[in-house]
């Protein structure tokens, strides 16, 4: 009878060494950046050697290791996970979870929401909703929405963007950091279908963001056509400092502010209320 072929499991040398490889570090150079002989390293790396409990944490801190990582490389070499995963609606989360409605209704009426790691949109205030109601595909915009499959698909808001060669540009060059730094795999799928979107006109390198100039190069804009003219933002991500809850350290708040004053007077005028029938 012929057994079916399974993959070995992944020893904690082999995830150390594959995240000291991805940080393109020499076991020399990472053995002595952790005080530790580069034998002792070797040694933990191929197996011959089970690293303590203190070991691992202390070598997934100088990799800059992804907690959920983390928590893997702890399972591998038999001690139990150390960071826990929570839904935001669990109430141990309430503290932060005000703490993220705080800072998205605080900045209304500019448009703010707050994503996971794969770029799911789980909150968001009320100022959100005009831009995701220009999507002409509703799946784009039915829970759980994926805001970069949403911005880049031609039925979602692409054909709003006016500088969108730019801003998928920039959109993915902020995504393959992403990947650079975390190793995801769904992330890795996520890129792979959103290259094999069409790109618009002047495709991507230096020539996308030929724009920012308008900025004095130091940000990127997203210039958005909506049925009250044209608006410009720019963004900045915010993320929690120090957590030690794997859902808490995938999240960031993405905040849009006006990049010019007609911006801030269309999104600051105040709203007319629509007639009783």
């Amino acid at each position: 009878m012929t057994r079916p072929f399974t993959t070995p499991a992944r020893t904690v040398g082999d995830h150390i060494r594959r995240w000291r490889q991805r940080r393109r570090l020499s076991q020399l150079a990472f053995a002595l950046d952790v005080e530790i002989s580069q034998k002792h390293l070797s040694f933990i790396e191929s197996g011959r050697s089970v690293p303590s409990r203190a070991m691992i944490l202390r070598l997934a801190e100088r990799l800059d290791v992804p907690l959920r990582e983390r928590n893997l490389m702890l399972l591998a070499a038999g001690y139990a996970p150390l960071y826990p995963e929570r839904s935001l609606d669990d109430p141990a989360l309430a503290p932060a979870r005000r703490a993220i409605d705080l800072v998205l209704e605080g900045h209304a009426p500019f448009p703010a929401l707050a994503i996971d790691r794969h770029w799911t949109m789980v909150a968001a205030n009320a100022a959100v909703s005009p831009f995701v109601a220009l999507a002409a595909d509703r799946s784009l915009t039915e829970p759980p929405v994926n805001v970069l499959r949403l911005s880049l698909h031609p039925a979602g808001l692409a054909p709003h963007i006016l500088n969108l060669a730019e801003w998928r540009a920039h959109l993915l060059d902020r995504l393959r950091h992403q990947i650079e730094v975390t190793a995801d795999p769904v992330l890795m799928a996520l890129m792979d279908e959103l290259k094999a979107l069409p790109a618009p006109d002047g495709g991507e390198g230096d020539s996308a963001l030929a724009g920012i100039e308008d900025f004095g190069g130091v940000l990127v804009p997203l210039r958005l056509a909506t049925p009250g003219g044209v608006l410009s933002f720019f963004s900045t991500t915010t993320v929690f400092g120090t957590p030690v809850d794997i859902t808490l350290a995938e999240l960031a708040i993405e905040a849009f502010f006006p990049a010019d004053e007609a911006t801030a007077a269309a999104l600051s005028a105040p709203r007319v209320p629509a007639p009783r029938s």
